[in-house]
């Protein structure tokens, strides 16, 4: 991976692969009418892990799977909220790292159950700001993790939302990239990261980042999130 083994093809090829079959858990997950109401939190989250075991054989995920409806929406990654149960007319999204073969993913989406309007919209604009987000960042080479974020964070206001985190992403590789990366802030897409997002690792290798949309409205007290590779198509 590092140095002179570092092979780019293979790496683009294998983050997207990884990718690809964690998105299909969700896809398979909707199939299934696993997404209802009735059901806490953490009895959903169950039923994708034993999804992944089926599916894939695996069991390994880099980072703790996360499903979290109602007034939990709001609340970022770090928090670890009630275990609240889906509701009829409820909002929930997902976020899961499965890692297949020691390659890591990271996807997370949104899920409406009932027809409100607004939190159909949230659902969709989670999705449009991602890629208009994404083609921005494509379009600004040398672009700082500090500028993307407060770019991020004026989209979300420009259709109605606060964003709702820290940080707008974060880098993903081989696992654990945690223990080679560390926590610093430089490897988040946050406002005090300066360093430009397409600089190489310490190894002179390219960096891959996983894109996040969290948007929030507190007074009503929904969120809808969604992350997905940034830096491969």
């Amino acid at each position: 991976m590092h140095g002179k083994d570092y092979n780019m093809k293979n790496t683009i090829l294998r983050l997207k692969e990884a990718q690809e079959k964690a998105l299909k858990l969700f896809s398979v997950a909707e199939e299934r009418g696993y997404i209802v109401s009735g059901q806490t939190e953490r009895d959903l989250n169950k039923k994708i892990y034993d999804l992944a075991y089926e599916l894939y054989g695996i069991n390994k995920f880099w980072h703790k799977r996360i499903v979290r409806s109602g007034k939990n929406t709001l609340l970022p990654y770090r928090e670890n909220p009630e275990n609240l149960t889906v509701k009829e007319d409820d909002i929930l999204f997902f976020d899961f790292g499965p890692v297949f073969e020691d390659w890591e993913a990271d996807i997370g989406d949104t899920f409406v159950i009932g027809t409100n309007p607004k939190k159909h919209k949230l659902k969709n604009d989670v999705h449009e700001l991602f890629k208009i987000g994404k083609e921005y960042y494509k379009n600004n080479v040398g672009i700082t993790g500090s500028e993307f974020y407060h770019f991020t964070c004026k989209l979300a206001e420009s259709y109605g939302w606060e964003y709702g985190n820290e940080h707008c992403g974060h880098l993903i590789g081989i696992f654990p990239h945690e223990e080679l990366i560390g926590e610093e802030l430089i490897n988040y897409i946050h406002p005090q990261n300066i360093i430009p997002m397409n600089s190489p690792d310490q190894h002179g290798n390219p960096r891959h980042w996983i894109y996040e949309i969290h948007l929030t409205d507190k007074e009503e007290e929904i969120g809808g999130f969604f992350e997905q590779l940034l830096t491969i198509d």
